[in-house]
């Protein structure tokens, strides 16, 4: 018989003990820490503070998280309303760079837009996007995270373009696709990973394609 037998049994048989109640004051139970024998009920008192510790921890964890979202939040926010009162495609470009940089704290910020006004080509964001980079884009229904290597987006970061070593790639979507892709770059290699959540990075999406979508319809 297995140890995970014996467990099974008894907690399928609580009434067990109280059939063999003298069994439990032969009952040698080890402590955790000290080695010395002690009692069921000392054990379980144990076991409970050890429980109780775990417990405050995680519940440590999630407050912090929740402090977390809530400064993201806030952050968000501030970011959506300066996007709605921007007025021109240089106020759009500023607000997120602005944003990003200082809220955030996103060091490299690139972006590539292709479906542009007439005389724009000019503009870095307006310049030529390889079809590959394009059609990934379209297949983005959320955001890439992670290394540079082998996308086109590396060379968007101009000089620094060698010291970045993730990033997350967002598709900037006007009905059923793509108009454009963000490229935040970092130079920390897990700033930007395929297990982390991307819930606010879609957010971030959702608000600048809307705000590059008003602005370029109405060039």
């Amino acid at each position: 018989m297995k140890s995970q037998d014996v467990a099974d049994f008894l907690l399928g048989n609580p009434q067990f003990f109280e059939e063999h109640s003298d069994l439990v004051l032969q009952l040698e139970i080890p402590h955790p820490h000290s080695g010395r024998t002690i009692s069921i009920t000392e054990r379980q008192m144990l076991a409970l503070r050890e429980r109780n510790r775990y417990l405050e921890g995680k519940l440590g964890e999630w407050l912090q998280f929740g402090k977390e979202n809530d400064s993201i939040g806030e952050k968000l926010h501030r970011l959506g309303v300066a996007l709605i009162a921007a007025s021109t495609f240089q106020a759009v470009m500023h607000i997120l760079n602005f944003h990003l940089r200082d809220d955030f704290d996103i060091p490299h910020i690139a972006l590539r837009l292709w479906n542009y006004p007439d005389n724009a080509e000019d503009l870095p964001e307006f310049a030529k996007v390889g079809e590959e980079l394009r059609a990934f884009a379209e297949t983005l229904l959320q955001p890439y995270c992670g290394t540079t290597a082998g996308f086109e987006t590396s060379s968007w970061f101009g000089d620094i373009a060698g010291h970045v070593r993730s990033q997350a790639l967002i598709s900037l979507r006007k009905g059923g696709g793509s108009i454009g892709l963000v490229a935040l770059g970092s130079d920390d290699e897990r700033r930007y990973h395929s297990e982390m959540g991307t819930l606010y990075l879609e957010r971030l999406g959702e608000m600048a394609s809307a705000a590059f979508a008003r602005i370029l319809r109405q060039a």
